[in-house]
């Protein structure tokens, strides 16, 4: 019996002391290297930023942030991976509003549950749609445009980088907003859209600034107006959607910092503190200003609501809009 006895408070004592060593460990978080899972290809504005964010939140974490890319199925298959992973903090997730938001209702079958797999840290980085045009389009504004839409039913057609992307759905709020009707044209990258858009042929877009940039510069296009809180400072003379006259039409692509659910609430608080003093810092602002990208932040508790009406948002423009789900 004294043998039992000694082995059961042996046994709670060890149990005891893990409970104890689990909130120290966490606070010693990070001892080594981290891990950046970022759902979308290698050089593109989501990789740009995300690496930005990353670099500065290293030098607050002490430890590395390496960066993988792993895309596919429209961010689905990092974001699956990464909801996998330990929940050690040590695997992250630079997630957007494509896999993290639009694609639950988009695709009928998802390997993970953006509300259910993960605890977000905070949105850090947004790109604010611009409203651009053909310059051979006779508009030069955004009533001319709604004007002309609403006189050609169905002439214009717009183009974004493919079904359910920021800029198709973008589009789909507009038109819902405004009631004129205009068509979808998916390409498979921006490259090939461009130069449609400039010739006329599509001569509508509903974009972020780094992806019709060239074509501004050029001459071949024109931003109408840009579909957020404030001017962008890459378009300084471009008015928001709430100077031009449509102030309910605010939309963008955003990107977000997200780890597995169940990752103790200190590397949390420790991770979002870090993005916190990232995105405060006036080097990373203008690094993301210059991706046509403005710094994001929330606290965790106010993320986790940020997503769930984000998901709620994108789910009714694509059930209005009739989209049909991909298998």
């Amino acid at each position: 019996m004294t043998v039992t006895r000694k082995s059961v408070l042996a046994g709670a004592g060890l149990a005891f002391a893990y409970v104890l060593a689990a909130p120290a460990r966490a606070q010693d978080y990070p001892t080594r290297p981290i891990t950046a899972i970022v759902p979308f290809a290698g050089g593109s504005a989501s990789d740009v930023v995300s690496r930005i964010l990353f670099n500065r939140m290293s030098k607050t974490l002490g430890q590395p942030i390496v960066v993988e890319n792993r895309p596919g199925a429209g961010g689905n298959t990092g974001s699956a991976d990464a909801a996998k992973a330990a929940p050690d903090g040590y695997t992250l997730l630079g997630g957007g509003s494509g896999p993290v938001a639009v694609n639950v209702t988009l695709y009928k079958h998802l390997d993970y549950d953006p509300r259910q797999d993960f605890e977000t840290i905070s949105p850090f980085a947004s790109f604010t749609i611009v409203v651009v045009a053909s310059t051979k389009l006779a508009v030069n504004n955004l009533q001319d445009l709604i004007a002309y839409a609403k006189a050609h039913p169905g002439e214009l057609n717009y183009g974004s980088v493919g079904i359910g992307s920021s800029q198709h759905l973008a589009g789909e709020y507009f038109s819902q907003l405004t009631g004129v009707k205009i068509t979808h044209v998916p390409y498979r990258n921006i490259g090939q859209y461009v130069p449609d858009l400039m010739s006329g042929q599509v001569p509508l877009g509903f974009q972020w600034y780094p992806n019709v940039s060239a074509a501004l510069a050029a001459k071949g296009a024109k931003a109408l107006a840009v579909a957020g809180a404030n001017r962008l400072d890459a378009l300084p003379d471009t008015p928001t959607t709430k100077e031009a006259g449509l102030p309910q039409y605010a939309v963008s692509g955003w990107f977000a910092l997200l780890v597995p659910k169940g990752t103790p609430a200190a590397i949390v608080t420790k991770l979002n503190g870090a993005l916190k003093a990232a995105v405060a810092d006036p080097a990373v602002r203008a690094q993301f200003q210059k991706q046509g990208a403005e710094t994001v932040y929330l606290p965790a508790d106010e993320s986790q609501k940020f997503i769930a009406d984000e998901i709620a948002k994108y789910r009714d423009i694509i059930t209005k809009a009739g989209i049909p789900q991909i298998e």
